[in-house]
């Protein structure tokens, strides 16, 4: 009897485990079913970006295509870009236009571009005599220059970012020697944004017109002279060719900015980390970028002296002027809108504070060694 019992206690509590073996093979396979739904591919997005400049230009346009690779591989390709150069979606000047309307997500330009369109704009590229580039990258992210440039570029739906910075540029090419204010008096010159505008005060006729026109332009004497870049870039545009007398320094640009356009629209729908990525990947491209122009524009000067280009410093009476007009027209710049009057006062009182330390830092040791 005892041992009966014993035998149908047994049973009966294999049958218990049992069944629970099967409820929790149940509950098993019902948490099974959330995880295999997220385990689906998840949502990809595929943009264009518009650019200023040429196909796979040195510097310029290879930063555009270099951004687009970092993003795709840093997001394993739930986010890819497809880079146009200027004049293949949309024309080079238009690519401001072209980002607030949504025809592509992202550009990359030159701020100045686009002044008739925004006239501040122009304070985010480069301001004559102004800041370098390690000043004008430190006004953004800690003067409070990106919330200005936010700000500026708000009311188009556009967010900007930095990608990239050229150094401080050339002075320009010209085809007669500047040995006096009076030799500007006339002078046909491309020369974007606020440069331009001294120098129409001064005299010359400025022109505004993109990268790929400039070498025709100057060899067909529609224009006496131009500003471009700097070595790197100007040798690939072939310019010494074009005109023999390369001037200095550059005071229209002492360092320019690129930018990322964005439409805010596009930016807002992407999930957070795609976002960083984004972010990430223009911080890592603007490093590149100085990299390049630094490493370029020495072995690009030493090929242009060797075929025939002759550097020129402009004489002080020159850059005097240029210095004096600078102020005027900034100024009237300034008092354009009260957005204007924030960022040059905020840009200003920034270069008088970190002037002392470069004084006897970077310039002291640059002219010693």
């Amino acid at each position: 009897m005892k041992r009966r019992h014993l035998f149908g206690a047994a049973a009966a509590l294999l049958a218990s485990l049992s069944l629970a073996g099967c409820n929790d093979e149940k509950k098993v396979e019902s948490s099974a079913e959330p995880k295999a739904a997220a385990s689906e591919a998840p949502k990809t997005y595929n943009w264009k970006m518009v650019t200023a400049w040429p196909k796979n230009y040195p510097g310029l346009g290879t930063a555009a295509q270099r951004l687009a690779d970092r993003v795709n591989a840093m997001s394993d390709g739930r986010l890819t870009i497809k880079v146009y150069a200027g004049g293949e979606l949309v024309p080079a000047l238009e690519v401001f236009d072209a980002v607030s309307r949504g025809t592509a997500e992202l550009g990359h330009g030159a701020a100045y571009y686009w002044k008739g369109k925004v006239p501040t704009a122009q304070f985010f590229t480069s301001v004559p005599f102004g800041l370098s580039t390690s000043e004008m990258n430190a006004w953004l992210t800690r003067g409070g220059g990106q919330a200005f440039w936010d700000e500026a570029y708000a009311p188009y739906g556009v967010k900007p970012m930095v990608v990239g910075n050229t150094g401080m540029q050339m002075g320009g090419w010209f085809n007669k020697e500047i040995n006096s204010l009076q030799d500007l008096k006339g002078l046909k010159i491309r020369t974007p944004g606020l440069g331009g505008e001294v120098l129409t005060r001064l005299g010359a006729t400025t022109v505004n017109m993109p990268g790929g026109e400039v070498f025709t332009a100057l060899q067909t004497g529609a224009i006496d002279a131009t500003d471009w870049v700097s070595p790197y870039n100007d040798l690939a545009f072939g310019l010494h060719k074009a005109a023999k007398y390369y001037y200095y320094p550059g005071w229209q640009e002492p360092q320019a900015v690129l930018e990322m356009l964005i439409n805010q629209k596009a930016l807002d729908s992407l999930p957070d980390d795609l976002r960083a990525i984004l972010t990430e990947a223009a911080g890592a491209a603007s490093r590149d970028m100085v990299d390049d122009y630094v490493y370029n524009n020495a072995m690009a000067l030493d090929q242009l002296k060797q075929q025939g280009a002759q550097l020129k410093r402009f004489p002080d009476e020159v850059l005097a002027a240029m210095r004096e007009q600078s102020d005027v027209v900034l100024g009237e710049l300034a008092q354009q809108s009260e957005l204007n009057g924030r960022i040059w006062a905020s840009m200003k009182a920034f270069q008088e504070q970190v002037t002392p330390m470069h004084e006897i830092s970077e310039k002291e040791l640059y002219n010693w060694r």
